[in-house]
């Protein structure tokens, strides 16, 4: 992850003229790295050459590297070739009064989680057991990527809960300005992997991320009339991490009626109050309120995924087949601690109003228990045996649908 983000800010910030770069911890030097970038060139002469027209941005982003990822010590630029030789940007030190140490990121870490964590109690018994670490050394002489790593290990440990993580840079200051896409928004098409029709007017969802409507509103409402068609619909949410509550309201809105439904709660526990989320009185587009509806899951499903999956399982909208999901309930704020690193903490807990609880810990129980790699398979027969008994059905689909239905069984 940190070698992504790095390479995504060079190639911005060199506007192409850099191959990439990669992360290294010498043996030699604990909690130190060495950022290697390499540059299209090839020979000495012309390394030489890249390094004068491109002072000024390797200068820049040696001291954003200072702060973004302290540990990097050493920055080189060099090309691919073995005994190439490299030019070498050390960290100067002129930063240094900004670049917290592991004790100090450790120490603010777990000030945000007493004052910010959904559970008190549980933040007090997480606090004290990583004091008891911090105290034991357990900490020290760690880059910003094994520290991360490690401390979030250890928070889990004791709270067991997968939302809660310290990861590297300093997390967004603000939420996003409305109708401002973000670029990621466009480049995985706001998460709707695959929209598609099946054989015997199925249709078929892939769905990677539940994005915000206000950004992703017309993305999804085209998906869903070009399925709008169709006999059933299957909703893959087996590689869905997670996403925005206010996403999980619209993509699920098309599948009720114009009565608003009453679809999720979350209980804000630095306040005290409870937003409730119901169901859109309108959306863009045709709605799917009155066909079957299978949602897949696996381990992997997650947050959002899941929030997505469990409403329409406990409203009785959906059969979900698949893998027990993984386990996260709790809507999660980042909060920074430097710029090299940020605590995100579930802040607020989900509560079904069917259910009266959520799928924290436990993940969303499916239906229909299939290994994830056969569950698309196993909705697909059960849509395709729906289409099969409907009276009015055309000929021609009901063809396509005993064939694909053959297919599946054999």
């Amino acid at each position: 992850m940190a070698e992504r983000v790095i390479n995504d800010d060079l190639r911005e910030r060199f506007s192409g003229a850099v191959e990439r770069a990669v992360l290294l911890r010498p043996g030699d030097a604990p909690g130190q790295l060495t950022v290697r970038v390499f540059v299209p060139v090839r020979d000495e002469q012309a390394l030489t050459a890249w390094q004068e027209e491109h002072q000024a941005g390797m200068r820049a982003f040696r001291q954003e590297l200072s702060l973004r990822l302290p540990s990097a010590r050493l920055l080189e630029f060099t090309f691919d070739e073995p005994g190439a030789p490299r030019i070498t940007l050390p960290d100067d030190g002129s930063l240094a009064a900004e670049q917290m140490s592991g004790r100090a990121i450790v120490a603010t870490a777990l000030s945000r989680l007493r004052a910010n964590y959904v559970f008190p109690a549980e933040a007090e018994r997480a606090a004290a057991a990583v004091e008891a670490r911090l105290a034991a050394g357990e900490y020290d002489d760690l880059d910003e990527i094994a520290l991360t790593e490690r401390l979030t290990e250890h928070l889990r440990e004791v709270t067991g809960d997968r939302h809660l993580a310290v990861r590297l840079g300093r997390g967004p200051e603000k939420p996003p300005e409305p109708g401002k896409i973000p670029r990621r928004g466009r480049l995985d098409n706001f998460g709707i992997r695959r929209v598609e029709r099946l054989d015997g007017n199925v249709g078929y969802l892939d769905v990677r991320r539940v994005a915000i409507p206000i950004n992703a509103g017309p993305a999804i409402a085209a998906a869903m009339e070009l399925v709008a068609g169709t006999y059933a619909l299957i909703i893959d949410l087996r590689h869905n991490g997670g996403g925005a509550p206010d996403g999980v309201v619209f993509w699920c809105s098309y599948l009720f009626d114009g009565e608003p439904a009453h679809l999720n709660d979350i209980f804000h526990a630095d306040t005290g109050e409870t937003r409730q989320f119901w169901s859109l009185p309108y959306v863009p587009g045709t709605r799917y309120p009155d066909r079957p509806v299978y949602v897949l899951t696996s381990g992997r499903t997650f947050s959002g995924g899941e929030d997505f999956a469990y409403t329409l399982q406990a409203l009785g909208q959906a059969t979900v087949v698949g893998e027990t999901t993984g386990g996260g309930a709790h809507p999660t704020r980042p909060f920074p601690i430097s710029a090299a690193v940020h605590i995100g903490i579930p802040f607020a807990r989900s509560v079904n109003p069917v259910t009266g609880t959520n799928w924290q810990g436990t993940g969303v129980v499916p239906d229909v228990a299939v290994p994830e790699a056969q569950a698309c398979d196993i909705a697909y027969a059960k849509a395709l045996e729906h289409v099969l008994a409907l009276d009015d059905a055309p000929p021609p689909i009901v063809d396509e649908a005993r064939k694909a239905l053959d297919a599946l069984t054999g």
